[in-house]
């Protein structure tokens, strides 16, 4: 039986990895559930209860299909850093990672027939100590609007990167090694 992939986000990012990996989705369908954090919860917790919340909700309409859904975060310590929405959220942001090592949680759920899968990465990621012009600038490009902690690591964020001990493409948004695993481990692709 040919099982449908449904891709539960709307992040182009998300689409363009999986493409990197051969795997293309029969349907993109964002899942409407509330992402904010709960009180107190911290930053691996939020991307894991997410990225479950996202994948079931969407596979309650595709039982009998393969459902991926992620969630990434950016974090100083305990702090869960904003998917920005502003300039001075961007700001705020870069002000907070320059110069420190951060840490960038993504989470992968995939629910399909033969059960639910989860693998989460925690990249460490250190940012170069940035000048008041330096994110002037990277304001003006936009990249940081409707990213998690501001920025976008693939884009002119990557020359503010030292250095990066982990998994770049979990930064980006999805996590290609891990998907990769869990779906040859449910024989999708086969």
């Amino acid at each position: 039986m040919k099982y449908k992939f449904i891709l539960a986000s709307s992040s182009a990012r998300r689409k363009d990895l999986l493409d990197q990996i051969g795997v293309v989705p029969d349907e993109i369908i964002a899942a409407d559930i509330d992402e904010s954090p709960l009180k107190n919860e911290l930053p691996r917790d939020y991307v894991v209860r997410v990225a479950n919340e996202k994948a079931l909700k969407v596979s309650e309409n595709y039982k009998d299909d393969i459902v991926l859904a992620a969630d990434t975060a950016v974090s100083c310590g305990r702090r869960i850093l904003p998917k920005c929405e502003s300039d001075e959220q961007v700001r705020m942001c870069m002000k907070l990672l320059s110069g420190r090592q951060h840490s960038v949680y993504s989470a992968v759920c995939v629910a399909s027939p033969v059960g639910v899968s989860r693998k989460i990465v925690a990249t460490k990621v250190k940012f170069k100590s940035l000048s008041r012009q330096e994110i002037a600038e990277y304001i003006k490009t936009g990249e940081g609007i409707g990213k998690a902690g501001g920025y976008a690591i693939q884009g002119m964020a990557a020359t503010f990167v030292k250095n990066i001990n982990g998994s770049y493409s979990s930064v980006v948004g999805l996590p290609l090694y891990e998907v990769k695993n869990i779906l040859n481990g449910i024989g999708y692709g086969k």
